[in-house]
């Protein structure tokens, strides 16, 4: 039922249902909005409803109107109008609000007042699903707080480091209020802070527990109620309501409505909160990693480091490099690191790659062809080594390179000339060369499947990256850094991993290194069901955990490596071993008679 409610300077508001084609407002008795008011003429006014409309209009020519604050002789009014009649205003409303009438008990106002503030809640939970930004929320909800309490102000006030600041203030005309915190009773915000429970003060200048508060007299507040907002047992902060003009005008049931409102508020704040907290999170992951990036490569291992130190003294010579380590660990990253810092970073940076080309293919791709070299060959064309010149030439996996093509490129990392497959003259070529393996080419020498000298030609310097199980905690960087990239390129809603998945990671051998981890991120981004991956996901249950061997176990397996090192740097001398190693002779032959995974004997072997 349409209604016209009152906002009386004492008690509760009333509202007079409309329910007539005319309805009268005036001072008299008879009407049937019957308002004591010296402002008001005995027959001031009229609602009328002409079946579709309604409209308003004085009855007496003295009388004066205004709807919305603007003087009006008859006008159509609609939901939420204002109507000022003398001094007394009047809020239409096509639904009814019936928080107190003139009949009923207070029990049953109580109860139309939960059930309007119920309603308003709802209404205003349907909304928040259009209202993205959280200031734009806490300012909705504080404006409906104001039209079901029937306050003219509100704020909410979030403590920050203990102190309380404003973080919205409106009025009754959903507006922004200027200068909001003059407008506060501290001892009041204090009390609610202190306690942590809602309060109402009914008429704050009589109250005998603020009456001495200097802010409360200042302001001549009347009606207030103020509720804290509460998440997870922290004090965010609190809501403030109040009118000035009407004393007594809050209740129990209004003080039950306005703590249903500050329990959404608090879950507001609370997200507001979290999202600041992932904002922070993700600057902070991102300065973290921008602090252990070179280049395109993130890590801050010891050994990765060792790495970066030199290729920063390497770059920006011409010598070859040799870049080695298992499948990957982002040889090409690092070969391009290289060109990137290098005189050349101008120009071309060409990779091919020896294990991918067919044989009978790879020295035309090299070297190019002429017109008619070969069948097929319908044009001249030119190989990598030309397409690079004046840059750099990146050849990976040269491990599974030919025999015999690696004299004809042994010759051009000589004379730096290359000649087309089918041609007889030799081209100049300004080339860098880089190259990289996942094989130990010292061992291809021995069996005779790699050319020595070639070996030296191209490792000049070596550059031997580390494998991702040893390097600690780059694994959780990398796997945070990769999570985020594939996240927002994939349009998931994955931000995180669980503590399990992060330790899984960690024990984990990653035999296909840095590669593997990022297809299984990529996996797990696509097909994870929850925002925060988990070992399962990353298909690392406990079977694929790395297996803890025994200190003793350990410790025997590292001697052994280490010696074997030793000795090949001294050509294989077992007594000049033992002595850089300052061990007895006959240590070094137990360790090299001995099988990686044999018990160890009772004594010393002899050799």
């Amino acid at each position: 039922m349409p209604s016209l409610k009152w906002i009386a300077p004492q008690g509760r508001p009333r509202v007079f249902g409309i329910y007539k084609r005319v309805t009268s407002i005036g001072k008299a008795g008879a009407n049937d909005v019957a308002i004591d008011s010296d402002s008001l003429r005995p027959h001031h006014a009229q609602v009328v409803f002409d079946g579709r409309d309604f409209a308003v209009e004085p009855v007496d020519a003295g009388a004066a109107l205004l709807v919305n604050g603007k003087k009006k002789k008859k006008s159509k009014i609609f939901h939420s109008d204002k109507l000022t009649l003398g001094d007394v205003e009047l809020v239409f409303s096509l639904y009814d609000e019936s928080a107190t009438r003139d009949t009923g008990t207070d029990e049953e106002a109580s109860h139309t007042s939960e059930i309007e503030g119920m309603m308003k809640l709802s209404e205003f939970n349907r909304r928040l699903l259009e209202i993205r930004a959280i200031p734009d929320q806490i300012e909705a909800l504080l404006d409906a707080v104001i039209e079901v309490v029937h306050a003219n102000k509100g704020f909410v006030i979030l403590l920050r480091d203990g102190d309380p600041q404003i973080a919205a203030a409106r009025n009754v005309d959903h507006k922004t209020i200027p200068d909001a915190v003059t407008q506060l009773s501290d001892s009041i915000l204090r009390r609610c802070i202190d306690t942590r429970q809602p309060l109402i003060v009914s008429d704050a200048v009589n109250d005998t527990m603020f009456n001495s508060s200097e802010s409360v007299l200042n302001l001549q507040l009347s009606s207030v109620m103020v509720a804290p907002l509460i998440a997870q047992g922290q004090l965010l902060g609190l809501i403030y309501v109040g009118n000035d003009n009407v004393v007594n005008l809050f209740e129990q049931s209004s003080l039950e409505v306005l703590t249903v409102f500050a329990g959404q508020a608090s879950l507001i704040l609370q997200n507001a909160i979290l999202l600041n907290q992932l904002t922070t999170d993700r600057d902070r992951i991102a300065e973290e990693l921008e602090a252990q990036r070179f280049g395109d490569i993130i890590g801050s291992c010891p050994s990765l480091q060792q790495v970066f130190r030199r290729v920063e003294k390497v770059a920006a010579t011409d010598i070859n490099v040799l870049i080695t380590g298992e499948t990957g660990t982002g040889k090409e990253l690092f070969a391009r690191e290289v060109h990137r810092r290098s005189n050349r970073c101008e120009g071309p940076f060409v990779v091919v790659n020896c294990g991918a080309i067919p044989e009978n293919l790879m020295e035309s791709e090299l070297f190019g062809h002429v017109r008619g070299a070969f069948t097929g060959a319908v044009s001249t064309r030119q190989g990598s080594f030309q397409a690079a010149n004046g840059g750099t030439l990146f050849l990976d996996e040269i491990g599974e390179m030919p025999l015999a093509l690696q004299v004809k490129i042994l010759r051009a990392l000589q004379e730096r000339v290359v000649i087309k497959v089918g041609d007889t003259k030799p081209e100049p070529v300004d080339i860098r060369v880089l190259a990289a393996t996942n094989k130990d080419l010292e061992a291809s020498i021995k069996e005779g499947t790699f050319r020595e000298d070639l070996y030296y030609r191209l490792n000049v310097v070596n550059l031997h990256l580390p494998p991702l199980r040893e390097r600690g905690d780059d694994i959780t960087i990398l796997a945070k850094f990769l999570l985020n990239k594939y996240a927002a390129e994939f349009g998931a809603s994955v931000n995180g991993f669980t503590p399990k998945a992060l330790e899984a990671m960690r024990n984990y051998d990653w035999p296909g290194n840095v590669r593997q981890l990022e297809n299984r991120i990529k996996k797990a981004i696509v097909l994870a069901d929850k925002i925060l991956i988990g070992p399962d996901d990353l298909d690392l249950g406990v079977d694929q955990q790395r297996a803890v061997v025994p200190l003793t176990q350990a410790r025997e397996d590292f001697t052994r490596s280490y010696i074997l090192q030793v000795l090949e740097r001294n050509g294989g001398n077992r007594t000049r071993t033992a002595r850089d190693l300052g061990v007895d002779p006959r240590t070094v032959f137990r360790y090299l008679e001995r099988e990686p995974d044999a018990p160890e004997p009772g004594g010393p072997a002899e050799g």
